[in-house]
């Protein structure tokens, strides 16, 4: 069970976070689109460039396992927030599920903050690290 769960760690924060990274780079080449989506949506596009920082620059950093417990509580918020601005029309299911497929990875986050990166991640190695000075 041991084996599983090394594992198992960092194959769940790609899987969590590879959607976030691509995101934000994808978000650069359709900058102007996504500007518009989110100013029709009532949010300034000016945070554009925040939005495309926080996926990818997040997203890489879950991915290696850096500082994974402070990104993971920031992507959850943002997950939470993401629901709430863009996919809170009940009415269309399509945009129903996309609200809860935020809160569930809302919730993947959150678990990221509760047990870390796991070992093979960048916090486990500086950890390793600064134990041996």
């Amino acid at each position: 069970m041991k084996q599983l769960q090394i594992f198992a760690a960092p194959l769940g924060r790609l899987l969590l976070a590879f959607m976030f990274f691509l995101s934000g780079i994808t978000k650069i080449s359709q900058y102007e689109g996504t500007q518009g989506y989110m100013e029709a949506m009532g949010v300034p596009g000016a945070l554009l460039p925040l939005v495309i920082l926080t996926e990818a620059v997040g997203g890489l950093a879950i991915i290696l396992g850096f500082k994974t417990r402070l990104v993971a509580f920031g992507l959850a918020g943002f997950s939470a927030l993401s629901a709430i601005l863009f996919h809170a029309d009940f009415s269309n299911q399509a945009e129903m599920t996309n609200f809860m497929k935020n809160f569930a990875i809302a919730g993947g986050f959150l678990t990221l903050v509760v047990h870390g990166g796991g070992a093979y991640s960048l916090d486990s190695r500086f950890q390793s690290s600064a134990a041996k000075l």
